[in-house]
């Protein structure tokens, strides 16, 4: 889209460090952020700029809730498939319809008009394919002894080709009444045949389900396959004017029913997903565009396949899945119809993607056209609907809910718009809107904006009014917002070890020219959090980290405070800190049991009356700076081999831990206390000294608290 004002987009688009004390923008400018939304009577062009759609009109109700299958005569009237009461419906091109036939079967899954303009319909399951006269009457044509029949297509001598599941076998019948085994054309290792399409030269083209393979039958009924799809259904195919295929390929299967379920069911409209202002960071790489040959994830996708055999990928998508298609008659790509919010796209064979309509229903079902009328059908519930040419007098676009993420005063909206276009806007506090949203209100203003009425709150939507004129287009929607200030959270504070100091890192140096504009610098490439702290030895240290969060993205400092256990009070440490770490000196303090209490504070980017804190306090720590005393107990026992020597270990503030000893300045050898443990404040340990020569030996034992602390005794033994 297009911006009005080169103020408007800078405000909008130039990285600035928003505040809570600051407003935000909210902005629905691109495809993928008004795609989100609802059409009502509009369309959205692949720029996202909102116009006037083309008249849905609503031609026949069948009361039915599905209809599977549409078929048009050479006299222009429309006959429907239904389920699941297996009726098919007639509908005149005057529009007056009623039901034409009633069959056994559930589901009537394919319909196809013969050569001598009587209709087959197949029904599913344990299907069989019907003729029907002009009158209605319905005589059995051909029972294959199959579980479903997915398909018809009557082929250029007037046989009727007749794709099946689950043994995914195509029959080509010729006579009423024909054996199966006499009509069998091909027996795939596929298991379901889901679609099948003629071309001009006689070739039969079929799509199939799991593996998504579309084959082609030429006229010695020999099968070529022409594309191996990794998505699993080949749900429809279609042939153009210029001899192209267009082929609908689904994710998951769409036709084939579930254990639990007697006929396939259309995929529920999904929810409506809040969208927010979350900037990215621009430090953070762009996702890279996919390429619509990358079908990882895809729901559905639409191929081109070429009358020389090659093929194309001109359409895909994760999160839009395709029911029906139906290729133009200019040979330039396909409408869509969707199983989610009864939408209809058009596609260009050089995938360019315009929203046409949404409709009211939940899927559209079918697409097919006869001379210059084009129809569409659509399931929950099933209705017949004519395409016109010409554009509704007046339609609605509503945006995507939108999540402020806590209570927001609402400021100013504005647009870039052409024609008669007016803006509404509502508020609420649960995530759906629902009654107890405030009510649609126009914005009071000029053509351009104005300042929003609705009541402060946390999630907000506004709505399009578009009426025919000259030049109705609506390209951009913006929404300046304050939220509540919300204070900031400690979620977490670490004790590190003792003895391990943190120290600062060197900052990254910023040009002051950006630090004067105002400007983010992480839009030139200079990162906005902060530089860990490197560790480092650091006698006696107890250093800390905490992690704080702040709903609003304010800046935070803090203020750090500690006490021992049994006092009342904390004692200020340090102030106005913008480091989320600090090392203490555990050395000026006493031997005891403390905690630090942190606390956090938006006043950087909040006025001082409007600023918040946000507090925690650590678990506690111990601060032992005295050594443990380590005594000889008695005279060392002397033997002809050696000696023992046994020493008495205590530590008052915490416990020991581990113990080793040297003999005569050697290396250090570990010892453990006579109890097999070295965990407690007391302990004693016996030492077996090897002497192999007369002589005297220093035999020292060094013990370690739970403090890092040493200390060590010696004793002399003479052999």
């Amino acid at each position: 889209m297009k911006t009005f004002l080169l103020f408007l987009a800078t405000i909008i688009f130039l990285p600035f460090i928003v505040t809570a004390a600051e407003p935000s923008v909210w902005t629905v400018g691109t495809r993928a952020d008004v795609i989100k939304g609802d059409a009502h009577g509009v369309s959205i062009d692949a720029n996202g700029s909102i116009t006037l759609a083309p008249k849905l009109t609503e031609i026949y109700k069948t009361e039915q809730p599905y209809i599977w299958s549409s078929v048009i005569d050479g006299s222009g009237n429309v006959f429907l498939g239904t389920g699941s009461d297996g009726r098919i419906y007639k509908v005149s091109a005057s529009g007056t319809g009623a039901m034409f036939a009633d069959l056994n079967e559930l589901n009537v899954t394919a319909l196809a008009i013969g050569k001598a303009g009587e209709l087959f319909a197949a029904s599913s399951p344990d299907g069989k394919v019907y003729r029907i006269d002009g009158s209605g009457k319905a005589e059995i044509y051909f029972e294959p002894k199959e579980k479903y029949i997915w398909s018809l297509a009557v082929m250029n001598d007037g046989s009727l080709a007749v794709g099946t599941g689950e043994g995914g076998k195509i029959y080509r019948v010729r006579s009423a009444n024909a054996t199966p085994e006499s009509s069998l054309m091909f027996d795939t290792s596929e298991t379901h045949i889901i679609s099948l399409a003629v071309d001009k030269q006689g070739n039969l083209y079929a799509g199939t389900d799991s593996n998504g393979l579309v084959m082609r039958f030429g006229s010695d009924g020999k099968p070529f396959g022409l594309l191996d799809s990794p998505l699993r259904e080949i749900h429809e195919l279609t042939v153009a004017s210029d001899g192209s295929v267009y082929v609908l390929a689904l994710g998951e299967s769409a036709s084939v029913a579930t254990p639990t379920t007697a006929s396939p069911s259309p995929s529920a409209t999904p929810e409506n997903k809040t969208v927010s202002a979350d900037r990215p960071s621009p430090m953070a790489p762009a996702p890279a565009d996919k390429s619509r040959y990358d079908l990882t994830g895809a729901k559905s996708a639409v191929y081109r396949i070429l009358p020389d055999g090659g093929s194309d990928i001109i359409w895909a998508s994760a999160t839009v899945t395709g029911f029906s298609i139906y290729a133009h008659q200019t040979g330039n790509g396909v409408l869509l119809g969707t199983s989610d919010k009864g939408r209809v796209y058009n596609i260009t064979n050089a995938g360019r993607e315009t929203l046409v309509l949404q409709s009211d229903a939940n899927q559209i079902s079918t697409i097919h056209s006869q001379g210059a009328n084009l129809y569409a059908t659509s399931s929950n519930q099933g209705r017949l609907f004519r395409i016109g040419s010409d554009t509704v007098a007046e339609g609605s676009y509503e945006s995507a809910v939108f999540d402020a993420k806590a209570a927001a005063t609402w400021g100013r909206i504005w647009w870039q718009s052409g024609g008669n276009v007016q803006i509404q806007t509502r508020s609420g506090n649960t995530e759906k809107a629902d009654e107890t949203w405030s009510s649609w209100t126009a914005v009071n203003g000029d053509t351009r904006g104005g300042q929003i009425a609705s009541p402060k709150a946390r999630y907000m939507q506004w709505r399009a009014l578009l009426k025919s004129g000259p030049g109705t287009v609506l390209n951009e929607v913006s929404v300046s917002f304050l939220p509540r200030n919300i204070a900031p959270e400690i979620l977490s504070i670490t004790i590190l070890p003792t003895n391990v100091g943190l120290i600062p890192n060197p900052p990254i140096q910023v040009d002051p020219n950006i630090e004067l504009s105002g400007l983010d610098p992480a839009a030139f490439g200079v990162p906005s959090s902060s530089v860990p702290p490197r560790r480092a030895y650091l006698r006696g240290a107890r250093s800390f980290q905490w992690s704080a969060e702040d709903r609003n993205g304010d800046k935070l400092v803090y203020d750090l405070f500690y006490k021992e256990m049994s006092e009342a009070n904390y004692k200020p440490l340090r102030e106005n800190m913008s480091e989320n770490f600090f090392s203490l000196d555990g050395q000026s303090l006493a031997d005891g049991r403390y905690t630090i209490r942190v606390i956090a504070h938006d006043i950087p980017e909040n006025p001082v009356n409007q600023s918040l804190s946000g507090e925690r306090i650590s678990e506690p720590f111990d601060i032992d700076n005295t050594q443990p005393s380590v005594i000889a107990s008695g005279a060392p026992q002397t033997n002809t081999n050696g000696a023992r020597v046994v020493f008495v270990a205590s530590d008052k503030s915490s416990y020991l831990t581990r113990a080793e000893y040297s003999i005569n300045g050697g290396e250090w050898m570990t010892v453990y206390a006579d109890d097999g443990i070295s965990d407690g404040p007391d302990e004693r340990y016996t030492i077996d000294v090897p002497l192999s020569a007369p002589g005297e030996y220093s035999v020292t034992l060094r013990v370690f608290d739970s403090q890092g602390n040493s200390g060590n005794a010696r004793v002399l033994v003479r052999k």
